[in-house]
């Protein structure tokens, strides 16, 4: 091993940037829909040799010397993303006459940004290396601080960070409720770098039993929480999911509006399986009301001619707002809660938009290009903060989309929220790994938040999620129909979240503690 940890470090020029790339393109076997997180093993054991490798010259100034480490860092994320994200060019295909131009963007552009927070994390790290163990803490160290910036710089996009990756299956996604996904980003990285340990005489013993003795513990404690820890009671109250798997260029076919809201109603009233209950809240997707809800009071007479007196629809629509005299109205993608005689009781708009689907980031110079946003012309706007809706007696923390891979951004008015209520549309990427990815990173946020979910999905994957991520019901990605089920407990509380914001802070300390003591340590023996 330590031959080919020397042969890896010892690459240069274009053959170094290839095994970069190649190292973080493997990587993407451990996200769905593949789930083979041992593949992470293999990616960071080569950045490790890689940067072991990655010294500048010695008359280099200070921020040339970390050049090169950044270079190796860049062609890994550059990998990772690529081989993670190409599925977003899957959107610009669906009106290919207007917006295929910007496929390289998506497939290429995207990545080469989303590679600089590697870029920065190997740079980083090799501020703090040594050799032994304290290297790879200041790894995991560096990749903990580049995820978290990551989630939060220019409006954040953490899709797929590398924690996802260590928990490709319920086992081993508990300890997403401990350490939170921004902790387990940390933790995952060290576990997965030691094999590197292998290549190395200095500190192998040590690293290596921390990280297997890490791995047990992840392991261990998911046994505990499935199989031994109390679960919250259910509810009472039952919950329909419609997905009509509707394919998104009809949703785009003005000519097609009404069949699909009848297709959406005609799934409602689908009578529940012998011996089952009457769901009291029924859930239709994201923007699955295919018109401006307000605008069309017929529409709202067939709602109430479906439901029942007691039972409520929650549904994904576009909301419009006066923005004044001789001004554009404002666009919300927004959720609304209608009772049975047809009235609109509640409603929330989105908050975290995606930029350049929902909205455009600099839309003054886009526009005098003549360049809009993908899923609505114009752009939407977004809503202040989250409101808590209320259905059936129950509180409804909503997440529109890819809002629900943003943890950290549920308010402290979930506290008083039954569960997380996710709607998504998921048709701009078709069959692609997209919507699995998208649907494990909502599952993992259910537990990190210790709530159950409730997801509907144009096309899939819709499910209800209890808040040890255990799937009470769902419907695969493809498949139309209606699924019910009683809603599950939760159990996190306002202490608990004030706990788990403190984890990565403390996780972060104590690497770079790992790293830094290690670091002296090495430059003392090189004196």
């Amino acid at each position: 091993m330590e031959r080919l940890a020397g042969k890896v470090m010892l690459l240069s020029g274009t053959r170094r940037a290839l095994v970069a790339f190649l190292a973080g393109l493997v990587g993407v076997l451990a996200l769905p829909p593949f789930g083979f997180f041992a593949a992470l093993f293999v990616s960071f054991t080569l950045l490790v040799w890689l940067l072991d490798g990655a010294s500048a010259a010695p008359e280099a100034g200070f921020l040339r010397r970390f050049a090169p480490a950044f270079r190796i860092g860049w062609f890994f994320g550059f990998g990772y993303f690529v081989g993670g994200l190409w599925w977003l060019g899957n959107a610009l295909l669906v009106e290919a006459d207007a917006f295929a131009w910007a496929l390289p963007l998506a497939v290429l552009g995207l990545p080469a940004f989303l590679a600089i927070y590697y870029g920065f994390a190997a740079a980083l790290a090799r501020l703090l290396w040594s050799d032994g163990m304290g290297r790879i803490a200041a790894l995991a160290f560096a990749f903990g601080v580049a995820e978290w910036l990551r989630g939060l710089l220019f409006t954040g996009f953490p899709w797929n960070a590398v924690g996802y990756g260590a928990m490709p299956v319920l086992l081993l996604m508990q300890s997403a409720g401990v350490v939170g996904i921004a902790g387990m980003n940390a933790l995952a990285v060290f576990v997965f770098a030691a094999p590197a340990l292998l290549g190395t005489r200095r500190g192998r013993g040590f690293g290596l039993a921390l990280a297997t003795l890490l791995f047990a513990a992840h392991v261990a404690y998911g046994y505990y929480a499935l199989h031994i820890a109390p679960s919250p009671e259910s509810e009472a109250t039952t919950v329909r999911l419609v997905q009509p798997a509707i394919d998104q260029t009809m949703k785009l076919d003005d000519s097609a509006r009404a069949e699909i809201f009848e297709r959406h109603l005609a799934l409602s009233a689908t009578p529940p399986e012998a011996g089952g209950k009457r769901p009291d809240v029924i859930v239709w997707p994201e923007t699955s009301i295919p018109f401006i809800l307000t605008d069309n009071p017929d529409a709202l007479v067939r709602i109430a001619e479906v439901l029942e007196d007691d039972q409520m629809l929650v549904a994904g629509a576009v909301r419009s707002e006066s923005a004044g005299s001789g001004k554009a109205p404002r666009y919300y993608n927004s959720i609304y809660v209608i009772d049975g005689k047809g009235q609109i009781i509640a409603a929330a708009d989105k908050v975290h938009l995606v930029p350049f689907g929902e909205y455009m980031p600099f839309a003054d110079v886009f526009e005098s290009l003549g360049v809009s946003a993908v899923a609505m012309p114009g752009g939407f706007s977004a809503a202040r903060e989250h409101q808590v809706l209320t259905a059936a007696g129950k509180g409804f923390y909503p997440l529109i989309c890819y809002e629900a891979v943003f943890p950290s951004e549920i308010a402290a008015t979930a506290d008083g929220a039954a569960a997380l209520l996710n709607i998504t549309n998921d048709g701009w990427f078709g069959d692609t790994p997209g919507p699995y990815q998208h649907f494990l990173q909502a599952r993992l946020t259910a537990i990190e938040r210790g709530m159950p979910l409730i997801r509907a999905a144009n096309n899939g994957i819709s499910a209800v999620i209890d808040a040890r991520g255990r799937l009470a019901s769902g419907l695969a990605y493809g498949a139309a129909g209606v699924v019910d089920a009683t809603l599950p407990g939760r159990f996190a509380s306002k202490e608990e979240a004030k706990w788990r914001n403190w984890t990565l802070p403390l996780l972060l300390a104590v690497l770079f503690a790992l790293a830094a003591i290690s670091r002296i340590g090495f430059r003392n023996r090189m004196n």
